[in-house]
């Protein structure tokens, strides 16, 4: 277990717009009820006309840099995860360093889905390893409403927008990020798929946008794939650092909805009241869940001095991920 890292500065933004269930009854055939009970969802946010991933990702970030007591200049890294960049070229990771008024950084982007911010962890360690006196910035941003196809009542009434930033150093006072654990399996990729754009899926000039370039996904086999999976590699990484459960202070699983939340929960076999939720008001923004979970659990004082924090995250690839966090 390394205890060198240090977690510098948190932050998150969600645009200001939100969509309520109540919104949604007037788009689609749905109720509040309906999508109460089986997600737990209540509203979530919306970006407006003109703001994008890269917007939401460098609001974060100028929180994270407050939080920390840092400027910008400091950093040398800048990592984002997002599935809806602002563009395929240029990454959003190099627009954010320009809004940042930043060069000559190291910038770039990282695709595993909702798990994509636990996966910039794991890079960052690695640029700590190699870099020693770095400052890594690590986002999860995304516009997922962008990508969500609102005529499709099983799955636009899950998706919200938002981003979440954690600055990490090999020096300074805070929290320290304790180890990480990745997976994929790309043998189950099919069941969840944005699959329009891309090289396998092209349109031509002047072409109507088809269902592949919105978010497909079967819910029930993903609901079994997920739990099973984040749990498993949340005791995968207790047992490496010889930890169990009952050490376990706070859980902040991937907010991709209630349902799942609660059974990986009762199958970590951890009580409700350490496990943080605000998928009721954010949906799933997915490579942004769990930064903007993190934030908002430390802002808000469920994250207390000498907590030993677990996070997880499992999204489409398929991918999963576990951390340790020591406040």
């Amino acid at each position: 277990m390394s205890n060198d890292i240090v977690i510098r500065g948190l932050g998150r933004y969600v645009p200001e717009k939100i969509l309520s269930n109540a919104d949604l009854e007037s788009i689609v055939e749905t109720t509040d009820e309906w999508i109460t009970t089986r997600t737990g969802i209540k509203e979530r946010h919306v970006v407006a006309e003109g703001e994008y991933s890269s917007d939401l990702a460098t609001a974060a970030a100028r929180m994270a840099l407050k939080n920390a007591g840092m400027k910008a200049e400091e950093l040398t890294h800048i990592i984002v995860a997002t599935f809806t960049p602002d563009n395929i070229v240029p990454s959003c990771a190099c627009i954010v360093e320009e809004k940042l008024g930043l060069k000559h950084r190291v910038a770039f982007d990282i695709a595993a889905a909702c798990s994509g911010f636990l996966f910039g962890l794991e890079a960052a360690r690695a640029m700590l390893a190699l870099h020693p006196d770095a400052n890594v910035l690590v986002i999860g941003s995304e516009v997922v409403t962008h990508r969500t196809n609102f005529t499709d009542r099983s799955t636009c009434v899950l998706f919200g927008d938002g981003a979440g930033a954690t600055i990490l150093s090999n020096k300074g006072e805070g929290p320290r990020l304790l180890d990480v654990r990745l997976s994929t399996d790309g043998e189950l990729g099919n069941l969840l798929t944005v699959a329009g754009g891309g090289s396998a899926s092209t349109y031509k000039p002047g072409e109507a946008v088809r269902d592949d370039y919105f978010i497909q996904m079967q819910g029930r086999e993903i609901f079994k794939h997920a739990v099973r999976s984040m749990t498993g590699i949340c005791n995968e990484i207790l047992e490496a650092n010889g930890l169990s459960n009952a050490d376990v202070d706070v859980l902040i699983p991937h907010q991709a909805n209630w349902r799942i939340i609660d059974a990986v929960g009762r199958k970590f076999e951890i009580p409700a009241e350490k496990v943080f939720s605000n998928v009721q008001r954010y949906g799933n923004t997915s490579a942004a869940s769990v930064p903007l979970a993190l934030s908002e659990a430390h802002s808000t004082k469920f994250i207390q001095d000498g907590d030993l924090v677990m996070l997880t995250a499992f999204g489409g690839g398929f991918t999963w991920a576990s951390a340790l966090l020591k406040f």
